[in-house]
């Protein structure tokens, strides 16, 4: 981009979830990056490099005045009340609220307009759909597909957001509350009792308890779910909540090999 054209691009740039500063990071601009959210992993050293500003769902509004950003990034109507804030204190803020793969990819293009890096993030959006076309032609071969419970919290049982429904399918699995999905908002995805989870009768289990730690015996010793498949199988896996409930790059690229490599294990143990 010619240097006259610089000055229009947000020069300090904070970054109320993780996501986004991934993306800036792969793009190569993370110098843009003026502060982060306490629950940044990716990338290991950014909360290393950066100031923490807010957690999800609170900020700390003097600490991101102080750091005199242009431009503050957040995610979904959760934080509503801290862009709220923010604007009335002038400051421009960025809203994302989707809840789907195309979500993400859109999120990725848009960064990579809003910092001059268009190109960078066409190839990295290039590198995610080569991976999902190469995922999509292996897993058409396949004669049988594991049916798949994926666990968001477990008190009270949460069950996958959509672009995790969608990372399952693109992965080889069959996601058995794949209509609960569609609920953008967690309160939606309730199941009833631990009955529902029986009647599926789900292959694998995979659980992601939102950046908590997952305890597997609690699950297990569950009332009746002994019977399950994926239990009596102990086909049952935690899955980083940094690389499937973010909403970014982690979750198409790293998480989806992560599952997709337990759906291939139990393929190849059926097919043997």
């Amino acid at each position: 981009m010619p240097q006259s054209h610089e000055k229009y691009l947000p020069q300090r740039i904070i970054c109320l979830t993780e996501e986004t500063t991934e993306t800036l990071y792969l793009l190569g601009e993370e110098a843009r990056i003026v502060g982060v959210s306490t629950f940044t992993v990716r990338p290991a050293r950014a909360k290393k490099e950066k100031p923490t500003v807010s957690s999800f769902i609170d900020a700390h509004t003097r600490k991101i005045l102080d750091l005199k950003p242009d431009l503050v990034i957040g995610y979904s109507d959760i934080q509503a009340t801290i862009a709220q804030e923010l604007i009335r204190k002038g400051i421009t803020v960025w809203v994302n609220n989707y809840r789907d793969i195309e979500g993400i990819k859109s999120m990725i293009f848009q960064l990579g307009i809003l910092v001059g890096q268009k190109d960078k993030a066409l190839a990295l959006l290039k590198t995610i759909q080569d991976k999902f076309d190469a995922l999509s032609k292996e897993v058409a071969q396949w004669t049988v597909k594991p049916k798949v419970y994926f666990e968001e919290w477990d008190s009270p049982m949460i069950s996958a957001i959509l672009w995790v429904s969608e990372i399952i399918a693109l992965a080889g699995g069959v996601n058995v509350f794949a209509d609960l999905g569609e609920a953008s908002l967690a309160k939606d995805r309730i199941l009833k009792d631990t009955d529902e989870v029986l009647r599926k009768n789900p292959d694998i289990i995979l659980a992601s308890w939102c950046g908590k730690k997952f305890n597997k015996q609690e699950l297990i010793q569950r009332k009746g779910w002994e019977a399950i498949n994926a239990v009596k199988n102990n086909r049952i896996y935690e899955i980083p909540s940094e690389i499937i409930l973010q909403p970014g790059p982690a979750s198409v690229l790293d998480g989806l090999d992560a599952i997709h490599a337990i759906f291939k294990s139990w393929h190849q143990n059926q097919t043997e």
